[in-house]
């Protein structure tokens, strides 16, 4: 016998209460996945966003013009070393008394891809003067980023970043902040400039080749 009070009242309650929360949940879990991607997506489209202020490690958008720091203003760099795609270990510490840009990219960013072609032709035109390049493979699949890193031949090394460390490193200091994102490094071992969003031919052989003869 069933009734108000019943248990086949109570058991359809129950699954009924239990259908609803798992709708809720599932609607709340696509909303923050959707919310994601679009800061995912905003974060490597290239437009201006703002510049972040140091300690600020959230992923903005960046129209790719360089900032230059006054000496004065410089703050040194984090320790950066890692795993690089071809197998080997990269660091900073490995080129103490150079010019050192770092360059922070992913296959799966389209700014990414426009930019390689300038980054490529500024580190072999710069690359005997005193001045060596170093990409940060960042929250990538390691296949994709050989298979970008085999296309675009940069000639110089990649680490693989996957969990984000090296760009967490920048905390306190100048982030990156933005993919693409580009730090030149000071010979004394500071950062120099930072832009973010794909870098332009001129703005970045300008200012490397500035810090460089500095």
């Amino acid at each position: 016998m069933s009734g108000p009070y019943g248990g086949t009242g109570r058991v359809a309650s129950s699954t009924a209460c239990s259908t609803r929360r798992s709708s809720s949940v599932r609607a709340k879990s696509l909303s923050l996945v959707l919310l994601a991607a679009s800061v995912l997506a905003g974060g490597c489209a290239g437009g201006q966003g703002g510049q972040p202020q140091a300690g600020d490690t959230r992923f903005v958008a960046g129209d790719g013009k360089m900032q230059v720091f006054d000496v004065a203003e410089r703050k040194p760099a984090p320790h950066v070393e890692g795993p690089t795609l071809d197998g080997s270990t990269a660091s900073l510490a490995a080129h103490k008394g150079k010019v050192v840009v770092l360059n922070f990219w992913a296959s799966w960013c389209g700014p990414c891809r426009a930019e390689a072609p300038v980054l490529k032709e500024v580190a072999a035109k710069t690359k005997d003067t005193g001045v060596q390049f170093l990409g940060v493979d960042f929250k990538d699949r390691q296949a994709d980023a050989k298979a970008f890193e085999r296309n675009e031949q940069t000639g110089y090394p990649h680490i693989f970043d996957q969990p984000g460390k090296v760009a967490l490193a920048f905390q306190g200091t100048v982030p990156p902040a933005a993919i693409p994102s580009t730090l030149i490094i000071d010979k004394q071992g500071r950062i120099a400039a930072r832009a973010l969003g794909a870098v332009k031919y001129t703005d970045l052989y300008t200012t490397v080749t500035k810090v460089r003869d500095e």
